[in-house]
């Protein structure tokens, strides 16, 4: 049986559930803007959007999100930058007291030898009842198409427009979404930035930079990089659903 606890009500669960690994290659721990999604940071300011999924006591999931304000007349739209600007908004939401209405999903995380048994799913409805139960008007998520590490020099776009013959998106995670009821609103082309020197890229992937472009393990998008300059950069696409959290299902 699977039991659904945050970080309000059981504090020490935080460590645990960092336990269960992370999404991508070393080197996205390196964006910058990521520094604000620290779970000592939303344990400390959003501790009851900090969930844990735990079986027999034992924490196999984790889904993590925060309360923004949005839409707004400075925020007509959901942000090109994706993950990074639903960081950058809540900090500034916190800062200027601006009241929030929806929740923006920053993580979702599965323990390796749990995988495909629908965790993911029951994770994600966590979150969304949770959004209802704090009046929140929906639920919006910068996907990262987990299988889109397999396909690098696959375009974005024609990756995530794969269809499977029932319909549903071929990248499983896209998949998962929208079995729950979520909706495509956009896709946010910079959703993570991580630059670094040559030598820098090195240590995080362990592989060489050449000038243009270079696909390194667990990126979803090439490395753009300078020898000239002694810089890579890596942009990160994701795309925006929004789940209405009137429409929560049961998992």
């Amino acid at each position: 049986m699977i039991v659904i606890e945050d970080l309000a009500t059981r504090p020490e669960l935080r460590e645990p559930a960092l336990g269960l690994g992370g999404v991508g290659g070393e080197f996205l721990k390196h964006d910058q803007t990521g520094l604000l999604a620290k779970s000592s940071h939303l344990a400390a300011r959003w501790p009851e959007y900090f969930l844990v999924l735990l079986e027999d006591g034992v924490p196999v999931a984790r889904a993590a999100a925060v309360p923004v304000g949005f839409p707004t007349a400075e925020r007509p739209e959901l942000p090109d930058h994706g993950w990074d600007a639903a960081l950058i908004w809540a900090a500034e939401d916190l800062m200027s007291t601006r009241e929030t209405n929806t929740l923006m999903a920053l993580d979702v995380m599965v323990t390796p030898g749990r995988r495909g048994a629908g965790l993911a799913t029951k994770a994600l409805a966590a979150l969304k009842e949770r959004a209802l139960t704090k009046g929140m008007r929906n639920l919006v998520a910068p996907v990262r198409p987990a299988g889109k590490e397999n396909e690098p020099g696959l375009s974005f776009e024609d990756y995530i427009g794969r269809r499977r013959p029932d319909g549903l998106p071929e990248d499983p995670w896209l998949r998962t979404h929208e079995r729950l009821g979520a909706r495509f609103v956009k896709v946010a082309p910079f959703a993570m930035t991580v630059t670094g020197t040559f030598a820098q890229w090195k240590a995080w992937t362990g592989v060489e930079l050449r000038d243009g472009l270079t696909a390194v393990p667990g990126g979803i998008a090439p490395v753009l990089a300078s020898s000239a300059l002694d810089v890579g950069v890596y942009v990160e696409p994701n795309v925006w659903m929004e789940h209405l959290v009137a429409e929560v299902g049961t998992c």
